[in-house]
């Protein structure tokens, strides 16, 4: 269902155009005023407004929407006579006028060509930011929409990116789509992850050291940065930097300069940073615990990437995508979830977000043998999602099928065995096995799927 802003003062002409909209079978959100408008943009696909207003006026509104989403189409309405304050606003970036009173086959015309002008620009920018990473993005709620038009404008300007979200939600993924859709996007990507790395060893990870600098350092070493230079680098878990090494870190965004671990002389280095968290920083910023100078230095955007429960409707198309790969991954053949699994899978919260809904397929896909999967599955893949949101997913390119099975069915068995206490009848009737085939499988993969 499409989705419209209505903006007007008049509140009669909001009833009569909230009321053909619905005729229409579309949804008709309504401000009156432009200030008001501005914070209802999320999840519109056009906007029709009045020029007189009082405070904003519709030209003012048009400029602020196009510079907010250019790719958002904006009609205004005109009174009789003002065709050439319209034909302005056009140039400003509205798509089209209509002057009052105006036929409502002729206004519905006019709608629905706007309406496939956003549908073909969003589509577009998919496309290309697709071609760009080199695999699909799947996801066409209003929520994702949105974030990928933001990425869109802001992946070719050369500024710092603060990426926040829960655990699971896709930060890598924005990451990526930035650096792909930039204009260094024909150097490496280059990751660090703040949190993976000891306190003590951060900075010359980072900015790199001299043969020498200290003990071990047998010979001198490039950091990240340095690696980095020319192209991107990513800052997984920044919030886990600790405090010393901040401050470095704000002097090589803003001086473009690094100086290695033991080294007499300072390097310059040209380097576009993002930033990924899971952590409200602006909080910890205000309570000492993150360098305030260093978050508003790396907040010059901020992009917020939506939990799962936040964009439900992209549930069941993420669910396929996944089936499809792990489906090829493990040479199963024919696999289609079903629309009552999807029904069911939609419905769940999914705290460990996107990548928990990974794990959950590939655990159900590789369970199967293939063809339609349905409920039956997902009882027997995972008792509970909430369980799994810390889950690896089965890893590429390092385990054959046969050992990548291994390792769900392992897996699988351990959380059976603790959600019953032990009890191996209940345990083998939960999954589907006979008392005598689940004790093999628990000989074979060792006591601890006993506990």
């Amino acid at each position: 269902m499409s989705r419209i802003l209505v903006v007007d003062d008049d509140s009669g002409m909001l009833a009569s155009l909230r009321g053909l909209f619905r005729s229409r079978g579309q949804e008709a959100v309504v401000a009156r005023s432009g200030q008001e408008a501005l914070g209802q943009l999320d999840g519109v696909d056009a906007v029709v407004t009045d020029f007189a207003m009082p405070g904003m006026d519709g030209v003012q509104l048009v400029q602020a929407i196009h510079d907010r989403d250019e790719s958002l189409p904006v009609i205004l309405l005109t009174a009789h006579g003002s065709e050439r304050v319209a034909v302005n606003a056009m140039k400003s970036g509205a798509y089209d006028y209509l002057t009052k009173p105006f036929d409502a086959d002729e206004f519905s015309v006019v709608v629905d060509r706007a309406l496939e002008a956003r549908t073909l620009r969003v589509q577009n920018r998919r496309l290309t930011a697709e071609k760009a990473l080199g695999h699909s993005i799947v996801g066409d709620g209003p929520a994702m929409r949105q974030l990928l038009e933001t990425i869109s404008r802001i992946a070719p300007k050369d500024i710092t990116v603060l990426i926040r979200g829960e655990t699971g939600t896709g930060k890598e993924l924005i990451a990526s789509l930035l650096h792909a859709q930039s204009h260094r996007a024909t150097g490496p990507l280059v990751r660090f992850n703040c949190a993976a790395i000891p306190g003590e060893l951060a900075e010359a990870e980072l900015f790199g050291h001299a043969r020498g600098a200290f003990t071990g350092a047998q010979q001198a070493r490039r950091g990240f940065f340095a690696q980095a230079d020319g192209s991107t680098l990513v800052l997984d878990e920044i919030g886990e930097l600790p405090l010393p090494v901040q401050a470095k870190l704000l002097r090589a965004l803003q001086e473009g300069e690094i100086q290695p671990v033991g080294a007499g002389k300072v390097e310059r280095v040209d380097v576009r940073v993002i930033a990924c968290t899971n952590r409200d920083l602006a909080d910890e910023a205000r309570t000492g615990r993150f360098r305030q100078d260093l978050y508003y230095r790396l907040a010059v955007v901020d992009l917020v990437v939506p939990p799962l429960r936040e964009h439900r409707e992209d549930i069941p198309a993420l669910a396929a995508e996944f089936a499809r790969r792990y489906a090829e991954r493990f040479g199963i053949q024919d696999v289609r979830l079903l629309p009552e699994l999807l029904d069911s899978l939609q419905r769940l919260d999914w705290p460990g977000n996107v990548r928990q809904l990974e794990n959950a397929v590939a655990r159900i896909v590789a369970l199967s043998t293939g063809g339609d999967i349905g409920l039956e599955a997902f009882a027997l893949a995972s008792t509970a999602p909430a369980a799994d949101a810390d889950a690896e997913a089965p890893p590429e390119g390092t385990l054959s099928l046969r050992e990548q099975l291994d390792a769900v069915e392992r897996s699988l068995i351990r959380r059976t065995m603790t959600a019953v206490g032990g009890n191996q009848s209940e345990a083998a009737r939960r999954l589907g096995l006979s008392r005598g085939s689940l004790i093999e499988r628990l000989k074979k993969y060792g006591p601890t799927t006993a506990r």
